[in-house]
């Protein structure tokens, strides 16, 4: 234990990630700018495609998050419910808790450094599909997100990159537009033709 964190330094997940958020095209928060509405809402979905945690294996497993932000992202006070795929045993679950929780360093524990609350951690039904030009979650009954790709000069991609708040630095993110994003569990909120955005994630210990 140090500071309050379970250090292991053998741990690695990497894959496929994407979220939607209550902000316009294109999302001020990555520019460290406020909300559009002042708050933000979003959801965000892993796809895990090679993991593990000391002989753990997490290949295959998703994870899911709703997230709540009061107002400029950067100044934390975000509020966090949890999704981990119920396929997951409990060695995976725990894994996987630890990881998305920061209490194993990486990214992720510069990400859980402006959470203000958890409102829950569950076993859930977490589904994505992830196409170049379409991406959904749904988490059980608890919400789900759609988003398609924006179309860009000569039908390629629209991307941002190195943008200062990002939930998986080191990858540009292509841009999309959410069709849809429904959540009834924590709270209820719906919304659509907002941000969306998308790219290879990769964690490990700093």
């Amino acid at each position: 234990m140090k500071g309050g964190i379970i250090m292991s330094n053998s741990w690695k997940v990497e894959g496929r990630y994407f979220e939607s958020c209550s902000c316009d095209l294109v999302c001020p928060c990555i520019f460290l700018r406020p909300p559009t509405q002042t708050f933000c809402k979003a959801i965000v979905g892993w796809q895990i495609e090679k993991g593990y945690m000391d002989d753990v294996d997490l290949s295959g497993l998703n994870v899911g998050l709703w997230l709540y932000s009061p107002g400029l992202m950067t100044e934390g006070g975000w509020q966090i419910t949890l999704y981990i795929d119920d396929r997951a045993d409990a060695q995976q679950q725990e894994a996987l808790q630890k990881i998305w929780g920061g209490a194993v360093g990486g990214h992720p524990a510069v990400l859980a450094g402006l959470v203000g609350e958890i409102k829950g951690v569950h076993s859930a039904k977490v589904d994505i599909t992830y196409t170049k030009e379409e991406k959904t979650m749904k988490i059980s009954d608890y919400g789900e997100v759609k988003v398609n790709a924006v179309a860009g000069a000569g039908g390629k991609q629209v991307t941002v990159e190195n943008h200062p708040l990002a939930i998986a630095p080191g990858f540009p993110a292509t841009v999309h537009q959410s069709e849809y994003i429904k959540y009834d569990h924590s709270e209820q909120f719906q919304c659509a033709e907002t941000v969306g955005l998308a790219s290879p994630f990769a964690y490990q210990p700093d």
